[in-house]
C-alpha cells in the first residue's frame, strides 16, 4: 500500500469512529425528543439549530482554515464539540435536560462542524493525488456509510438501555479517538499558513468568491447544491416521523429505516469507489438527484400500511447520496487551487446550508398542516424538477467534468 494512501485510511478510520458515536447520540436526540414533544415542529428545529450556526460561520471560516494550521483546527474543533457533550452529560445527571439545553449543545456542535467538515475535506488533496481524488471520495462515504449502518441499530439497543448522558458520553469518547488519530498523523501545513500570512477575515471571504465566480460551471454546480439543499434536508430530518407516525412504526422499524438508507450509501460508496474516475460526473449527480426525488415521491404517495417498501426505497435513496456529495466535493477538490480551497469548501457548504434552514422550517410547518407524507410527494417531485432542468442549463450541458 503506497504511502498516500495509509495515510488517508488512518484518517478515515480515525473520523469513521468519531462518525459512528455522533450519529448514534443526533438520532437519539431525535428520538428523544420525538418521544418526549412528538412534536414535528420541535424535531424540525431541532436540526434547524444544527445547520443554522455552520451556515453563517461557513461563510468566513475558509478564512481561518486557508490561514492556519488545518491540523490544529480539526483538533480543536472536535474537542470543541466534546467538551458540549460533556456539559450536557453532567447536567444530565442531576436533572431532566430541558429542551433548550439540547438545541444549544446541538448549536455548540455546529459551530465545531463549520471549522471540522471544510478542514477535512481541505486536507484531503494534500495527501490524495488529483487522479484519485474522485475514487478516494467513494471510500469516504464507504467509511461515513459504514458508521451509518452500525449506528442506527446501535442507537436502537443503546437507547434502550442507557440514559442520553451514557451516550453523550460514548460520543465523546469517538471524539476523543478521532483527536488522537490526527495528532499522530503528518499533514502536510497549507503553504499560506507557512509564509505566516496575515488573516483579513473579509478580504479573505471575497476571495473565495471571486475564485467560485471565474469558474462559470462552479457557480452552477453551487446553486444546484443549494436547490437540492432546500429539498433535501426537510426530507432527511423526517424519516423518524414518517416510520413512528404515518406508518405508526417502532423505533425498532426506525432503525430499521435508516439502516436500509445507510446500506444503500455504502453499495453506493463502493460503486463510486471502483468507477469514480471513470465516469461524467455532472450527469451522475443529476441522475442521482433524479432517483431520489423518484423514491421519494414514491413513499409519500405510499399508504399506511407501506412500511415494508418504504424500507426498500430508503435503501435506494441511500444508494445515490455518494453520486452527490461525494462527486461534489471531489469537483471541488480537483478543479480549485490548493491555497484557496478551504474557503471555497466552506463557502460551499455554507450557501447550502443556508437553503436547507429555509426548507427544514418550510418542510415543519408543511408537515404539521398537510402530513408528512404529503411533504414527501411534493419534495420527490421537486427533486425530480430540479434533476430534468440541469439537462438543459447550458454551463452544465457542456461541462466536461
Amino acid at each position: 500500500m503506497e504511502n498516500w494512501a495509509r495515510k488517508f485510511i488512518i484518517l478515515g478510520v480515525g473520523q469513521a469512529v468519531s462518525i459512528l458515536t455522533s450519529s448514534i447520540l443526533q438520532m437519539a436526540i431525535v428520538w428523544y425528543l420525538t418521544q418526549r414533544t412528538g412534536s414535528a415542529t420541535v424535531v424540525t428545529m431541532s436540526t434547524l439549530v444544527a445547520y443554522l450556526p455552520r451556515a453563517v460561520l461557513g461563510m468566513f471560516t475558509g478564512a481561518f482554515i486557508d490561514r492556519f494550521d488545518r491540523k490544529k483546527i480539526l483538533i480543536l474543533s472536535d474537542l470543541g464539540i466534546a467538551l458540549a457533550g460533556l456539559a450536557l452529560a453532567a447536567v444530565a445527571l442531576w436533572t431532566e435536560i430541558p429542551i433548550w439545553l439540547i438545541f444549544l449543545m446541538l448549536c455548540i456542535r455546529s459551530i465545531g462542524t463549520a471549522f471540522h467538515s471544510p478542514t477535512l475535506n481541505a486536507v484531503i488533496p494534500t495527501i490524495v493525488p488529483k487522479a484519485q481524488l474522485a475514487r478516494c471520495a467513494g471510500v469516504s462515504q464507504g467509511f461515513e456509510s459504514v458508521s451509518m449502518l452500525l449506528s442506527p441499530a446501535l442507537a436502537a439497543v443503546l437507547f434502550n438501555l442507557w440514559d442520553l448522558s451514557a451516550i453523550i458520553f460514548l460520543d465523546v469518547g469517538g471524539a476523543l479517538i478521532a483527536v488522537t488519530i490526527v495528532a499522530f498523523l503528518h499533514i502536510p501545513k497549507n503553504k499560506v499558513s507557512e509564509n505566516h500570512a496575515a488573516l483579513h477575515i473579509l478580504r479573505d471571504t471575497r476571495e473565495g468568491i471571486e475564485i467560485l465566480r471565474r469558474e462559470p460551471d462552479m457557480m452552477t454546480i453551487l446553486i444546484i447544491s443549494s436547490l437540492y439543499a432546500f429539498i433535501y434536508f426537510p426530507i432527511g430530518s423526517m424519516y423518524p416521523l414518517m416510520t413512528m407516525t404515518y406508518f405508526g412504526g417502532s423505533v425498532a422499524d426506525s432503525s430499521a429505516v435508516e439502516i436500509a438508507f445507510s446500506g444503500g450509501t455504502l453499495v453506493g460508496a463502493l460503486i463510486l469507489g471502483a468507477v469514480g474516475n471513470k465516469i461524467h460526473k455532472i450527469r451522475a449527480i443529476a441522475a442521482s438527484i433524479g432517483i431520489y426525488g423518484f423514491c421519494v415521491l414514491f413513499a409519500g404517495l405510499l399508504p399506511p400500511g407501506g412500511l415494508k417498501l418504504f424500507i426498500l426505497l430508503s435503501g435506494i435513496m441511500g444508494l445515490t447520496i455518494p453520486f452527490f456529495y461525494g462527486l461534489r466535493t471531489a469537483i471541488f477538490q480537483s478543479r480549485i487551487s490548493e491555497e484557496f480551497l478551504g474557503r471555497v469548501l466552506s463557502l460551499s457548504y455554507s450557501v447550502s446550508l443556508f437553503a436547507a434552514p429555509l426548507g427544514l422550517l418550510l418542510g415543519g410547518i408543511f408537515s404539521e398542516t398537510a402530513g408528512v407524507n404529503i411533504c414527501f410527494a411534493v419534495c420527490g417531485a421537486l427533486s425530480i424538477c430540479l434533476s430534468l432542468s440541469m439537462t438543459i442549463v447550458p454551463s452544465i450541458k457542456n461541462s466536461s467534468i
